[in-house]
This record gives structure tokens, C-alpha cells and sequence, in this order.
């Protein structure tokens, strides 16, 4: 069994120091496989705000995780310094988090293939390319079909509340009617703040496969939404029985922790599933 820790929206320049430092005690003391940190992990991709979160990823690694797959966000694309967002707009990302913008784990229970889904000609948008679908494709094809199949972009695939339908990836049902005949299990994001677990059926009727949609919330910023606290994915992927449990831990003011405040499962079948009206919200 594999344990993934899912962070997104981190927003360095708007981090709470005592939410970080609740969330590497959390760390310390449960420890992870693997973090995915699915973008926006600055507010305005300054070079102090990356030179904080390479910090932090470090401190991350030095608690005993292994590895820590990051993607870019719309945010990690300079905003206002417009010849760094022509010439170089993934310059600092590339020289304080990672020079790969589409990392790839894979171990013994899963494949998870990080996509860029942003451009720095959209301000927000995400986007996913005709050759990053077919790209895809063949590598979930490729993969062993036992292995849980996961796909991580910083934008969602699915919404949960009709006013983040405009958030959603371009491109989004074609890409994930392709996916599932390949085998594809999860996607993972983050970019609207929301956590949630949504059976994509729900949404895109057809799929020859069901695909989860798992949104990870904002996990150390200021920048929270609406009533949803703080908050972090905890999976654990189980290879055996194509299960995959998730945790969504929150943050409590009053305890200055992170404590588990809600549980999902996710039967990540083999075979072509019925239509299944199945959805987790905050």
C-alpha cells in the first residue's frame, strides 16, 4: 500500500505560520510515500515566494518523505512583470521547485503522471492539449493494468457547484473519454480552493470507465474559500483490491492541528462501470 499526502494552493506570500507549521507536525508524525503538490504554490511568482516554498518542500523531504511531484499553477506564471511572463515564465519555478513541468512517479501500486495545463498566455485557464491527451494515453496503455492509473493537473476536471464550471480544463471531456479507455482511475487538482471526491459519470455520462475527480482545498494560505478551512488529501492507494482510501484533514483554529474531518472510498474498477450518481462535497 502506497500513502500519497495531497497539498495544492499554497500560495507562498499568503502562507499562515502557525497552519505550516501544524501541517509539518502532521508530517512528522504520519509520514507519506509521496507529496503531491498540484500548483499555484506562490502567489505571484516572486522569487522569495518560491525561495520560501523550496524551503519548505526540503523541510518536507528531511521529515522522511521521499519524493515530492510538484506542477505549476496559473499563480507559479509572473502576473505583473510582463517580460518575465513572455521571456521566462516558468524561470523561477524551474530554478527553485523543478526544471520537469510534467513529473512522472511510479512505483509498485500506481502510476501518477503530472501535466502543465497552464499557459502564460491564459491568465487562469487551464487548458489540456491534444498531444498531452494522446501522450497519456499511451503511457497509461503501457502501464501494468493492475496499477492504479492517476493523472495530476493543477485545474479541476469536474465541479461540484454550477460557478466552477467556468474553472474547468479545456478540453476536459474529450481528455477524460480518452483516458478511460485507457484505464485511467483518478484525477487530482486543486486551483478552486474546494475539496472534494466526485464520480465523474456524474458529469460527463458515456465514460466506458469511471474516473474520481479528488480536489484538494488550500493548504496553508490565507487565501480560504467561503467557509472551507484549510485543509490537505491523505490517500492510500491499494494495488490488491484497486481501492483507493481518502482522508480530508482540516485545519482547527482552536487546536492549532490538522485533524481528520472526513473519509471516502474509491472502488477504481477494471472493467466498464454503470453510470453511478456518487459525489463527496466539503
Amino acid at each position: 500500500m502506497t500513502s500519497l499526502l495531497h497539498i495544492s494552493d499554497t500560495h507562498f506570500g499568503t502562507e499562515q505560520p502557525p497552519v505550516m507549521q501544524a501541517f509539518e507536525t502532521h508530517v512528522k508524525a504520519h509520514g507519506a510515500d509521496l507529496v503531491l503538490f498540484t500548483g499555484d504554490i506562490t502567489q505571484r511568482a516572486r522569487r522569495e515566494q518560491f525561495a520560501s516554498a523550496q524551503a519548505f518542500i526540503k523541510r518536507i523531504k528531511d521529515y522522511g518523505v521521499p519524493q515530492v511531484l510538484t506542477i505549476p499553477g496559473n499563480h507559479d506564471i509572473p502576473m505583473y512583470n510582463l517580460l518575465a511572463r513572455i521571456f521566462s515564465p516558468y524561470g523561477n519555478y524551474r530554478r527553485y521547485i523543478d526544471s520537469n513541468l510534467a513529473p512522472i512517479f511510479e512505483n509498485d501500486d500506481a502510476l501518477i503522471i503530472g501535466l502543465n495545463t497552464t499557459h502564460p498566455t491564459r491568465r487562469k485557464a487551464g487548458k489540456v492539449t491534444a498531444r498531452q491527451v494522446e501522450e497519456v494515453a499511451e503511457r497509461l496503455q503501457k502501464c501494468d493494468p493492475q496499477k492504479l492509473r492517476i493523472v495530476v493537473a493543477h485545474q479541476p476536471f469536474g465541479s461540484i457547484v454550477a460557478s466552477d464550471r467556468r474553472n474547468l480544463q479545456i478540453g476536459a471531456r474529450a481528455a477524460l473519454e480518452r483516458w478511460a479507455s485507457s484505464g485511467l482511475d483518478l484525477v487530482m487538482g486543486g486551483h478552486i480552493h474546494l475539496p472534494y471526491v466526485l464520480a465523474l459519470s456524474t458529469q460527463y455520462a458515456g465514460l466506458s470507465k469511471e474516473i474520481w475527480g479528488v480536489q484538494a482545498g488550500t493548504t496553508l494560505s490565507s487565501r480560504i474559500r467561503g467557509n472551507s478551512p484549510n485543509s490537505f488529501n491523505r490517500l492510500y492507494l491499494d494495488k490488491r483490491t484497486r481501492q483507493v482510501a481518502i482522508e480530508r484533514w482540516e485545519y482547527s483554529d482552536s487546536r492549532a492541528a490538522f485533524e481528520r474531518s472526513a473519509e471516502f472510498h474509491c472502488d477504481c474498477v477494471l472493467s466498464a462501470s454503470p453510470r453511478q450518481d456518487r459525489g463527496f462535497s466539503p
